[in-house]
């Protein structure tokens, strides 16, 4: 099925080039934050590559009440406006509560509701009417059809402007596996698709008190997901993923990430 391009700020998802949404896990600092922000820009700029950048201003999800979680939503939102305005980017930031998702409307271009949350009625509902650009990662719970209802939400409370991110589906215990067929199912029904390349990766409580992940397979599967025709990846990214606040074992060090956008292109450029 045919699937329209969605217009975000001066980039587009479902275009020719594919979409990168970029970032550390969390603010770890206003100083870490710029400094990850502007090196992407560069970063970007040489590759010739589109992107979008993200941080997250609260981990609310975190397997011990002892991890770090972040900094208040609006700080945290009014520095990612910031980020965006100067760099001239898009910024996005995922949205836990109804409250959430009205302060975020205020300063983000993409509000992204977590797997965990995806089906939550009431925040679906909050992020669809702000009007701004929402994207729903789907759950590891689900199946690539069961997205239909969701977008059915989503439509009924008037948001046209939506995509979703594919980041593997729960197998066993401590341990995801990413599908590439959902990327052609969900396209297939009509959705634009993000491959979520580092969350797929996770083995969420894998560590005890906090999640493991195999990081090094992340760009193994960025590759697949281009291949198998997705819109975009979405990619954690690191200075320093040893010393990261939050899902150090699942980000791609900084250091790697030029080499690895250039060939996305190329395998986006060859599968499309």
């Amino acid at each position: 099925m045919a699937v329209k391009p969605l217009k975000i700020g001066n980039l587009t998802l479902g275009g020719k080039r594919p979409l990168f949404i970029l970032g550390p896990c969390v603010i770890e600092s206003e100083k870490f934050v710029w400094r990850m922000a502007r090196k992407l820009k560069e970063i970007c700029a040489e590759a010739g590559a589109q992107f979008v950048f993200k941080a997250s201003y609260d981990k609310a999800n975190r397997t011990s009440v002892d991890s770090f979680r972040g900094i208040p939503a609006r700080d945290g939102c009014q520095l990612l406006a910031a980020i965006g305005k100067e760099l001239g980017v898009p910024v996005t930031t995922d949205i836990h509560t109804p409250e959430q998702a009205e302060i975020a409307a205020e300063y983000i271009d993409i509000l992204q509701i977590p797997a965990f949350l995806c089906r939550q009625t009431d925040l679906i509902q909050a992020a669809a009417e702000t009007g701004r650009v929402v994207n729903v990662k789907k759950g590891q719970f689900l199946a690539p059809w069961d997205m239909k209802n969701v977008a059915s939400k989503l439509e009924r409370f008037g948001c046209k402007r939506f995509f979703f991110t594919e980041r593997g589906v729960t197998f066993g215990y401590n341990n995801l596996v990413a599908d590439m067929r959902s990327l052609y199912w969900l396209r297939e029904s009509g959705y634009l698709v993000m491959f979520d390349a580092t969350h797929s990766v996770q083995r969420p409580g894998g560590a005890g008190d906090k999640t493991a992940g195999d990081g090094i397979l992340a760009p193994v599967l960025a590759r697949a997901a281009v291949a198998a025709g997705c819109d975009g990846v979405f990619i954690e990214t690191h200075e320093n993923p040893a010393k990261a606040l939050s899902d150090g074992p699942n980000q791609i060090p900084l250091a790697k990430l030029p080499a690895l956008l250039k060939k996305l292109g190329a395998i986006h450029e060859l599968a499309r």
